[in-house]
Order: structure tokens, then sequence, then C-alpha cells
């Protein structure tokens, strides 16, 4: 499986996981991951990481939402935003990149305005919180 795969495996993982109203997160990563055969360690790191920190990413998205809500963004775009949030600030990958690969996940999955709603969104939160001079691993 490719990063963008698994990637891409990881979105879906998180745009379900708030369909599951009374299941705890760890029972649905290990039941989607056992029916579709997602072992590649990116995705299950992914999947819990972002939920250990899903209140604080849902946070920074809020706060750089101009004119919106984050309850009226769609559910595409808010598991992509979450996805890039999460890669952005937890992860080494650079944010060049992670930014690049939410746009391609919006262009695929979501709306046509979708990509340059999310680019802003990601751009500005990386702008704030200086995680574009953040160290790259090469």
């Amino acid at each position: 499986m490719t990063r963008r795969e698994a990637r891409e495996a990881l979105f879906t993982l998180i745009y379900e996981a708030p369909f599951y109203k009374e299941t705890e997160i760890s029972e649905i990563f290990e039941k989607e991951a056992e029916e579709r055969d997602l072992g590649d360690p990116y995705i299950s790191e992914g999947f819990s990481g972002t939920f250990e920190h899903i209140e604080e990413i849902d946070e920074l998205i809020a706060q750089n939402l101009v004119g919106w809500k984050l309850e009226r963004i769609s559910k595409v775009s808010h598991a992509i935003l979450r996805l890039g949030c999460y890669e952005m600030i937890y992860t080494d990958i650079p944010v060049k990149i992670a930014i690049n690969e939410a746009l391609e996940l919006a262009k695929k999955y979501d709306h046509d305005q979708a990509p340059s709603f999310i680019n802003g969104i990601l751009n500005a939160i990386a702008d704030k919180n200086d995680l574009k001079n953040k160290p790259e691993n090469n």
C-alpha cells in the first residue's frame, strides 16, 4: 500500500468514526482494520493520534473558520481538515506535503470549492502556529 493509499484509508476511517455513536474509537479501528486489511502502521498511528488530539484539532479548525461554524462545514471537509491538522502538528510530515495531500483528498471526495476552503484553513493554522518553520525530516 502506498502512502497515498494509506492516507486515503485513514481519511475514510476519520470520516466514518463520528457515525459510530456508542462505540469506542479503538473498537471502530479494530473492526474496520480487520475488515479492510489496514495493517499499515501509518493508518493505526494516524487514527489513534487524530482522536487522541481531537479536541485540540477541532479547536484549531474552529478558530480559523472565518464566517463559518464547525457544525456547518461538510463532514468530508471536516475529516480532511482533521487529518491535515494531525499531520501538520503531530507528525514529521512536512507541512507543505500535509496540505497538498489534504487538497488532493478534497479534489477527489469533496465539492468543487472545498480545495480552496481547506487550503485557506490549513495555511492559516500553519501560519498562526509557526508550523511552516518546523524542522523537516529528510
